[in-house]
């Protein structure tokens, strides 16, 4: 039986590994679960799976689930928050696993953390590897750590990597839907709303990564991760749109062979690909039928209109704490945008300011890091009033 810790097991990836461990009943076991604010959800989590330790963001939550689980008479269950309770939950002891979907650079210490105790990462938190990938894959690399990618994309280029032996990659082709306003123009873009930007066509996903999807912003974050998880460099990264979502990435070989992956959008997959890995064990669910499929649409993406993903690309190239800059001016933006305090456009008009404003420090460590973060939501706040 793989014992696993779940954090963010409130959001969409986590819920949807929760129910991969209600399916596959008896081979995996729950031993900590980690949630932001959801504290309904979690008691729910909590009384189905009885996990050994679970945390909450804010005290005054934890002091509230431990009453309510006292109700229950569930008293196995520790109850603790914060930074400290969140990395307490990556490194709970029984785990094998630590399956990191915590949105933001909340991710990093706890990623860090269970790197160093030993425990397996899937990894589902973008921003980890982002900003901090010069830091990460080093340690996993010291303590001979296995990172597994649960992002589709991310996902779809390690399962055409198995097998390959020896044969080095000469090109990843990162799929993209293109999102909601796919081959609109900057002038429709600009009266889009918050309820328009959160429709996306193919999958269903927590409020920020379907606006990130949007601004084709998600997909300059998962150019940098691939480059990070497949040590490539930003020339040997190129995002082709594919409406449907069917082929989730490719892998061009030197030898001029491409694999793909391809199926129906389901996260499920690449979560329990995670979890099994090196087994691939059956998933219920819809299968793709190529006869109604009939073809396969791609197009390049439109980098003028949705400038996000060409500065993901220079904030890869320009590297140290740059793609920190334009990750936290990003989730600040976004959040802006949520609020319906900013427009559409102001998301990526956000972003470049910030990265422009910014000083680079050239190999940042974890302190400079988080330190950027902090400066880049200072610079926001004093210059969006």
């Amino acid at each position: 039986m793989k014992k696993i810790a779940v954090l963010g097991s409130t959001g969409s990836i986590g819920t949807q590994t929760l129910e991969i461990v209600r399916e596959r009943a008896g081979e995996f076991q729950v031993t900590a679960l980690a949630a932001g604010s959801n504290l309904s959800l979690l008691e729910q989590q909590t009384a189905e799976f009885r996990p050994k330790l679970v945390s909450l963001t804010k005290e005054s939550d934890a002091k509230e689930l431990r009453e309510r689980l006292r109700l229950r008479n569930i008293y196995s269950t520790e109850v603790v928050y914060g930074m400290d309770g969140l990395t307490a939950c990556a490194c709970e002891e029984d785990a094998d696993m630590t399956v990191n979907a915590v949105v933001g650079m909340v991710g990093i210490l706890p990623t860090v953390a269970a790197v160093k105790a030993g425990k397996e990462i899937a990894l589902a938190n973008k921003e980890t590897l982002v900003t901090a990938g010069h830091i990460i894959m080093p340690l996993v690399k010291k303590y001979k750590g296995k990172l597994l990618p649960v992002d589709s994309e991310h996902s779809a280029v390690f399962q055409c990597l198995q097998g390959a032996g020896e044969q080095s990659v000469e090109k990843l082709f990162l799929t993209a839907s293109g999102g909601p306003f796919f081959g609109k123009t900057r002038e429709e873009l600009r009266s889009i709303t918050v309820e328009q930007a959160l429709q996306h066509p193919n999958w269903a996903m927590g409020k920020k990564i379907t606006v990130d999807s949007s601004t084709l912003v998600n997909k300059g974050l998962e150019v940098m991760e691939a480059g990070w998880l497949f040590s490539l460099t930003p020339e040997q990264i190129e995002v082709v749109v594919q409406p449907k979502s069917i082929i989730h990435s490719m892998v061009q070989f030197d030898d001029g062979a491409v694999l793909a992956q391809l199926g129906v959008p389901d996260m499920k997959l690449p979560i329990q690909y995670a979890l099994t890995y090196p087994n691939r064990l059956r998933l219920a669910g819809e299968r793709l039928n190529f006869f109604d499929l009939q073809k396969i649409e791609f197009y390049r993406p439109d980098t003028e209109t949705f400038r996000a993903l060409a500065l993901a690309y220079d904030a890869f190239r320009e590297g140290g704490s740059l793609p920190a800059v334009y990750n936290a001016a990003n989730e600040m933006a976004v959040a802006l945008f949520l609020e319906h305090k900013i427009g559409y456009l102001e998301i990526t008009e956000i972003l470049e300011r910030a990265m422009d404003a910014h000083t680079k420090i050239n190999n940042p460590t974890l302190e400079e890091v988080l330190s950027t973060e902090a400066e880049t939501y200072s610079y926001i706040r004093e210059h969006s009033r």
